[in-house]
């Protein structure tokens, strides 16, 4: 019951107005107010600041920067066999497995099309019956996004929408979430995987999506998918390609009988960025 009634409280608050609020305060330089953002923060999730490169949390200029803080140098091994498929962040899995059709499983008794979280871009159709994997990252995971594996930017779309929040309780309750909520698409040609997508699906209180090629992305009131600038960009396994600026999800496609998922990745499952959770498939 109180999931439900989370879920249905969400349709009433204005999420836009309170997403733009927080974009303003996690921004704040002012010493004392932020210093006091991540003193709370840190109170409520109890993050683990033992993996970051700066471990002492109030030396960050902004709660944004606190958040979106980087690692220490090896403290994410990235798989190191050529057919390993990485995970592209610290989270939980969500749901996982074939894409039945076009059609993605949400959570427990709820599916989405792949058409519609991919705002029918014309090359959506070559994932059909191909294999997904949806992670969420919570407040206290690391907010980076990295490469799953090897591959070339093929293109990015901002896809405006809604900015419900994307936990457990709401992906059981609003149907076709992240078809419905703001995100950015991303196509790659992979090495090995052939053509492969990583989404990343905006939420509420998430203050913007970043790519490493085109920075904060944030176009002013689009009526429908811009795509951005192409770049002409190659990155490696493990390398950063993105991140939230508050939490999120991501959702991996892979074309079929490209990518074979660990037996060991399933819901629920905590991932960490780096570790294998696939491999191309033979």
């Amino acid at each position: 019951m109180r999931a439900r009634a989370f879920a249905a409280l969400q349709y009433l608050l204005p999420k836009r107005a309170s997403s733009a609020l927080v974009r303003t305060a996690t921004r704040v330089r002012t010493r004392w107010f932020k210093d006091l953002l991540i003193r709370a923060f840190r109170g409520l999730y109890a993050v683990d600041l033992a993996d970051a490169a700066e471990p002492d949390p109030f030396a960050y200029g902004s709660f944004n920067e606190f958040f979106t803080r980087a690692l220490r140098p090896g403290a994410r091994p990235i798989a190191p066999e050529p057919d390993a498929v990485a995970s592209p962040v610290d989270g939980t899995v969500s749901e996982c497995g074939p894409i039945e059709g076009d059609r993605l499983l949400q959570a427990k008794g709820r599916r989405y099309a792949l058409r519609e979280l991919l705002a029918d871009r014309d090359w959506g159709a070559r994932f059909e019956r191909g294999t997904f994997l949806t992670i969420y990252l919570a407040p206290r995971d690391y907010h980076r996004i990295h490469m799953p594996c090897d591959g070339r930017l093929l293109e990015t779309v901002f896809v405006p929408g809604r900015l419900f929040s994307v936990n457990a309780a709401t992906a059981r309750h609003v149907p076709r979430l992240f078809a419905r909520n703001e995100r950015v698409l991303t196509r790659f040609d992979g090495s090995g995987v052939g053509t492969f997508a990583l989404v990343l699906v905006g939420a509420m209180n998430v203050a913007s999506m970043e790519t490493v090629w085109a920075g904060e992305i944030a176009p002013r009131r689009p009526r429908g998918p811009v795509r951005l600038p192409d770049a002409a960009v190659v990155l490696p396994k493990g390398a950063e390609c993105g991140r939230f600026n508050m939490g999120s999800t991501v959702i991996l496609l892979f074309e079929p009988g490209r990518v074979a998922l660990s037996a060991a990745i399933r819901a629920g499952i905590p991932v960490r960025m780096g570790q294998p959770i696939g491999r191309v498939a033979r």
